[in-house]
């Protein structure tokens, strides 16, 4: 038997709505390392259709369901029982590659996570509670399930199951400007909020007040978000306004609700 016939098949999947920015990016550095790579697209306007198309993936359309419960149904699709999963601004470095390729033939755990390394307004982010941002992308199909409050999804494996990290950076490729990262942060907080409130979380003044500074304080001090320089002081304050945002949308949906 070959060396080819014993490597583990890997499927790569990538939830998408008009991801043209880097959706060429993350396809590209997947070429080498996936058998299979399946997008999942809610319906793009944009050249996302065009970039999958130029890459010969295999397109599925489907109305987004929200972020995890997306996620769930790309792996529905996949072919093969190991899954690489990327959003479509992020892209495998060198290094994580080569990881990865190195585990098609030593698979050992149910699941393996990698260190995600943001890119923000020109800047890899090296601290500021954004590095090492770490991510469990690469798992055995039905080790685990999407889970986590909408927006922010996290893949979990079953309690008996195991995990480690492996090497190399997944690039992130997140705000090109402030303006962005301020139209994201309105857009994120609102679905936050309305996950909060479906599962009756509180929104006490003193939430509204303590938590955003608590946010500003660990991520600038504790997480030295210093050290990243201007654009950490941004990311810490841009922090402190999501949980801030948050918890006033929040607070707003109940007051709304009793009248």
């Amino acid at each position: 038997m070959s060396k080819k016939d014993t490597e583990i098949k890997i499927s790569a999947l990538i939830i998408t709505y008009n991801e043209e920015k880097h959706l060429d990016k993350c396809l590209s550095s997947l070429k080498s390392v996936a058998d299979e790579i399946i997008v999942v697209d809610s319906y793009s306007t944009d050249g996302t259709l065009d970039i999958c198309s130029a890459h010969g993936v295999k397109l599925v359309r489907q109305e987004f369901l929200g972020y995890r419960e997306q996620k769930n149904f790309a792996i529905e699709q996949a072919q093969y029982d190991y899954i690489l999963s990327l959003d479509g601004d992020e892209a495998l470095s060198n290094q994580l590659k080569q990881s990865i390729l190195e585990l098609k033939d030593n698979w050992k755990y149910d699941g393996y996570y990698m260190n995600r390394r943001n890119r923000y307004c020109g800047q890899w982010i090296k601290y500021s509670d954004w590095y090492p941002d770490r991510k469990l992308r690469l798992f055995k199909k039905g080790s685990g399930v999407w889970k986590g409050i909408n927006p922010h999804d996290t893949y979990v494996l079953k309690p008996e199951l195991t995990q480690t990290r492996i090497k190399g950076d997944l690039l992130h490729f997140i705000f090109d400007s402030y303006s962005e990262h301020n139209q994201k942060i309105e857009k994120f907080s609102s679905i936050s909020a309305q996950e909060y409130f479906k599962l009756g979380k509180s929104a006490s003044i003193f939430k509204i007040l303590f938590r955003p500074s608590w946010a500003f304080f660990k991520a600038y001090f504790l997480r030295r978000g210093f050290l990243d320089g201007f654009n950490g002081f941004m990311i810490s304050i841009q922090t402190a306004h999501l949980t801030f945002l948050k918890y006033a949308k929040l607070r707003a949906l109940y007051k709304s609700d009793v009248e």
